[in-house]
């Protein structure tokens, strides 16, 4: 059973540096074929995938993110990193780290989002951007 814990700061000013980190348990995130996922729910809508890095260490993030997003890894701590830089209120969510156990090359761009294919997930941490 995969555990996924993500941890960081609850609340950011605006302008500012978001940094989460998840930190994986039951499971390694250089498991062959395995996805590690950051998505993010906004209040009042819906799932919204942020980025991902791979198995073999490939990273690929969402367009709209993309200029503000970092993920990265530290395969020794077994963890998964986010930054996301010159946040604004509109960054205000639940963020969630998740992992699926089949490589994201088997998917075209636009099902890397779908919550069903993702196998675990956190328990998410409310991230809130405000003065």
């Amino acid at each position: 059973q995969v555990q996924l814990q993500e941890s960081g700061p609850g609340l950011v000013k605006p302008s500012q540096t978001l940094s989460l980190t998840c930190t994986v348990s039951g499971g390694s995130i250089t498991t062959s074929y395995s996805t590690w996922s950051w998505i993010r729910q906004p209040p009042g809508k819906e799932l919204e995938w942020v980025g991902l890095i791979g198995y073999d260490g490939n990273i690929y993030y969402s367009p709209s993110l993309k200029s503000r997003t970092s993920i990265s890894r530290d395969t020794s701590k077994n963890q998964v990193s986010l930054q996301l830089t010159s946040v604004t209120p509109e960054d205000t969510a639940i963020y969630y780290c998740a992992v699926s156990l089949t490589s994201f090359y088997g998917l075209t761009a636009d099902k890397w989002g779908l919550a069903d294919w993702y196998d675990y997930w956190g328990q998410g941490t409310q991230v809130t951007v405000s003065s």
